[in-house]
């Protein structure tokens, strides 16, 4: 395995977020000169650098999220900015755009399945 400065790497994460917009953690490590296996390794998922960059990323999010609300607010061509939108919304969010949400909950080898939003005492 080859061995990388924690420090440059940290760095070339941050200017990657920075200065191209990411949204995900996949999307640094491609950034960087070194596999998904050792950017976990030198960035544990509670870790101070891994929080730091996933703070980095939900503001790139909120950002975008902003602009593109703001865009469809003023746009009749709404589907790539949708398309988007629904990559990095929140669950709340991907509820609200969506005409029917569905949760599908397993426990004890059943499957319960609820339809978020659907009246089930409601007669058609």
């Amino acid at each position: 395995m080859a061995l990388y400065d924690k420090n440059e790497l940290i760095a070339t994460a941050k200017k990657a977020i920075k200065e191209n917009n990411l949204f995900f953690i996949e999307d640094i490590v491609a950034w960087l000169p070194c596999v998904k296996s050792t950017f976990y390794e030198y960035f544990p998922a509670d870790s101070y650098e891994m929080n730091e960059l996933k703070a980095m990323l939900e503001e790139n999010k909120i950002k975008t999220k902003s602009a593109i609300r703001a865009k469809l607010f003023r746009s009749d061509k709404a589907g790539e900015l949708l398309a988007l939108y629904r990559l990095i919304c929140d669950n709340e969010e991907r509820k609200m755009l969506n005409q029917q949400y569905i949760e599908m909950e397993a426990k004890d080898n059943s499957l319960t399945v609820n339809f978020v939003g659907v009246d089930k005492n409601k007669k058609k």
